[in-house]
């Protein structure tokens, strides 16, 4: 592993929450420098030993005796969504940074409380997804930063399934408030278009839920009937600041489809972006007058799952004493669009968005490799 530089130390983590995500985390916090995993937490003191086991952590302690030791610096919070705000506040509250897996909160008056409180005790706070940090997204936004596309004029972004109670274990979440495929996708399609076109002016959309009942085939609740209390299919139209129009779609009502993930459209020419559930390619490029579209390499690292990029990037701006890119005004920009499209499909109008955020740098691997 690379070390940080001389004089400097890993920022200490605790982690709550040891569900099925904390794995990939832990596994890549021990390979970045700027992080150092010292406990772990879990309302399932069996599942947080496991972990600790797992990934040799020194500690296991209770959410409230993580959140209180002094040595701990931030808080990496992987619990469910409706616990987000509540937990984020509590560390923040105990004088911790915070980083939180994606939504920010599920509402947004919770959201605002967590970054007024971070604002009045100088604290952090970071927001997955951290994805826009791959090799994949981080070419793209080179490419249209060198004007490869000309300026951005459109984009269409396309997240097509037809849910998750056909394989995951415990699927009821999903189609319940705070769920859903915009509160669940939306944030790697959303995050990924204000990181390549900026911050959004305001949004529209319909929303509609197609199936009042689904019924689970994954094997562990098998047979088990689930109703449904959230939009299932919204289709969104944003304005960004910059004069872009987008169309993102987001439904758990399609069985197939053949549609690209997000395409950026140009004065110049196409841009072909990549899963921004990803941190990898492919990236494809369609300039004016060319003939097909053209194969584009990756140009930076991370291009594996690299979840937790976004913590150890935190870190490493906070010793630079530099804004964070996956940064808690960006979580809150987000969620607040996401609440925008179901609001403007309630009411038969467009949502002016309250938020704005700083469009996040262009990131690479040195940033969080030692080099700081």
């Amino acid at each position: 592993m690379p070390e940080v530089a001389q004089g400097l130390r890993p920022m200490k983590v605790g982690v709550v929450g040891c569900g099925n995500i904390s794995r990939v985390y832990l596994t890549n916090l021990q390979a970045l420098p700027t992080v150092e995993v010292v406990a772990v937490a879990d309302l399932d003191m069996a599942r947080a030993q496991e972990k600790a086991r797992e990934f040799s952590i020194p500690h296991v302690f209770t959410v409230p005796d993580l959140l209180a030791r002094e040595e701990i610096d931030c808080v990496l919070n992987l619990t469910v969504p409706k616990a987000h705000a509540e937990v984020s506040l509590a560390a923040l509250e105990h004088g911790k940074h915070v980083y939180v897996e994606k939504p920010l909160a599920v509402d947004l008056a919770a959201a605002r409380s967590v970054l007024e409180t971070a604002r009045t005790r100088g604290l952090r706070v970071g927001c997955a997804p951290d994805t826009f940090l791959g090799g994949g997204l981080q070419t793209c936004r080179k490419l249209i930063d060198e004007g490869w596309i000309g300026e951005p004029v459109a984009a269409t972004a396309f997240m097509l399934s037809h849910g998750h109670e056909h394989w995951h274990p415990d699927p009821a979440f999903y189609y319940q408030m705070g769920g859903g495929p915009m509160f669940d996708m939306g944030p790697y399609y959303l995050t990924a278009l204000v990181h390549l076109l900026g911050p959004m002016r305001r949004v529209t959309g319909s929303a509609r839920i197609t199936f009042p009942e689904r019924i689970v085939t994954s094997p562990v609740r098998r047979g088990e009937r689930i109703p449904v209390s959230t939009p299932t299919h919204i289709a969104g139209v944003i304005d960004f600041e910059c004069g872009a129009i987008a169309t993102l779609v987001t439904s758990f009502d399609v069985w197939y489809g053949e549609v690209p993930r997000i395409e950026i459209y140009g004065s110049e020419g196409s841009l072909s972006v990549p899963d921004p559930n990803h941190f990898a390619g492919p990236v494809r490029i369609r300039r004016r007058g060319a003939d097909q579209w053209s194969d584009i390499p990756v140009l930076f690292d991370f291009v594996e799952n690299s979840r937790g990029l976004g913590v150890a990037e935190m870190a490493a701006s906070l010793q630079r004493g530099q804004q964070h890119r996956a940064h808690g005004d960006l979580g809150y920009h987000v969620l607040e669009a996401m609440h925008g499209f179901h609001i403007a499909s309630d009411e038969g109008k467009h949502y002016e968005l309250q938020s704005t955020c700083e469009r996040p740098e262009p990131f690479i691997a040195q940033d969080v490799l030692g080099v700081l």
